[in-house]
């Protein structure tokens, strides 16, 4: 079975941490065609080659593409996952703008105290 050398390494610490005996392999080099249809995303890999093969086994096993590359968002026209289409960034403007939003409520409410008290 073939699986990325960064998730393999993981996997492992996660192994070693238990104290368990971790899982050993031997690195193999994919030419292109491998390695784009051994991709994680299935959008990704069947815009590259073998797309009736690659779409039908992701039907089959029930895939899930989570769009986390460039590739996948730009062929679905979505945000590209960098720079202000990075989700983070996004979810760091929503949050700042909810803060500014509770603060302009926090004043609407002392005027009108104000303007009740007086």
């Amino acid at each position: 079975s073939i699986i990325d050398k960064f998730k393999f390494q993981g996997i492992n610490v996660k192994i070693k941490e238990k104290g368990d005996k971790p899982a050993t392999a031997k690195p193999l080099l994919l030419g292109i065609t491998k390695a784009s249809i051994n991709s994680d995303s299935f959008i990704s890999a069947a815009s590259f080659q073998e797309t009736t093969k690659v779409l039908t086994k992701a039907a089959v096993e029930g895939s899930r593409d989570n769009l986390v590359g460039l590739k996948e968002n730009v062929i679905l026209g979505h945000l590209v996952p960098t720079g202000t289409g990075y989700k983070p960034y996004h979810m760091l403007t929503m949050k700042r703008a909810e803060v500014e939003t509770s603060d302009e409520k926090e004043v609407e409410k002392e005027k009108l105290l104000s303007t009740l008290t007086n």
